[in-house]
């Protein structure tokens, strides 16, 4: 009855909900009655969050990766072969539900009678991301930071694979929260070495050596080839 209600009030405000995550970007403004509004918009995003997930009694792994690898691409039959090895280990497995990576983790999950859940977004005309046709379930978010909250909160540990600028942002944020203290210490497993390889010497070679992080922040990161090495890391951690 509850998440009906939520449903149904989050549903009332879908027309205004469209594009608000760009408008509220835009700049001040001046009505404050927009903010409050806005705040409610995003608290009923939340609750729908927290009322789709609530039900979640195994443990969740999220993987995060590029949109952009095709079928036939290597990343994403290594995503593929990630959300297997997951589902049989006994993971849920929890994407942004898009194309993708995403969709590789999810497949691999679904294939090997696993648990397969996405939070997809919802993007301006032109960007259009539609959930991936192998997820149990499914929560559409027009805001970036709720999406990402509900990533973060139901998973025991995440995994990275190859991407672009929202996988660098994702995760640099729970990296930032682990080394803040403000998430504990779940495992955070990079996928292909070659390919997050410059990004670990940069950390070693210009951050490190400025003092914006200490040594001990980069071993938060743990890199591996195969999908058996991240399955036992997060084993050894979740059990």
């Amino acid at each position: 009855m509850k998440s009906d209600v939520i449903n149904a009030a989050y549903s009332s405000l879908l027309e205004k909900v469209a594009g608000s995550e760009k408008k509220f970007f835009s700049g001040r403004h001046c009505h404050s009655h927009s903010d409050l509004e806005n705040a409610v918009i995003y608290f009923l995003e939340f609750l729908r969050g927290f009322e789709s997930f609530k039900d979640l009694r195994q443990p969740c792994v999220t993987v995060f990766g590029s949109a952009r690898f095709a079928e036939g691409h290597r990343y994403y039959q290594l995503a593929r072969e990630l959300g297997k090895a997951l589902a049989t280990a006994g993971y849920g497995v929890i994407t942004g539900g898009g194309p993708g990576v995403m969709e590789a983790a999810n497949r691999g999950a679904k294939e090997s009678g696993g648990l397969s859940l996405g939070c997809n977004i919802l993007l301006p005309e032109g960007h259009e991301q539609s959930p991936n046709p192998y997820l149990d379930k499914f929560i559409e978010f027009e805001h970036f930071f709720v999406r990402k909250l509900m990533l973060v909160k139901y998973s025991t540990a995440f995994i990275i694979m190859p991407g672009g600028f929202g996988t660098l942002n994702e995760v640099f944020e729970i990296t930032t929260l682990i080394q803040t203290g403000k998430l504990e210490q779940f495992p955070v497993i990079a996928m292909d070495k070659a390919f997050w390889q410059h990004l670990i010497h940069f950390a070693h070679e210009t951050m490190v050596k400025e003092g914006t992080i200490s040594p001990k922040d980069i071993e938060v990161l743990q890199i591996v080839d195969k999908t058996e090495e991240a399955v036992n890391i997060i084993q050894q951690a979740t059990t």
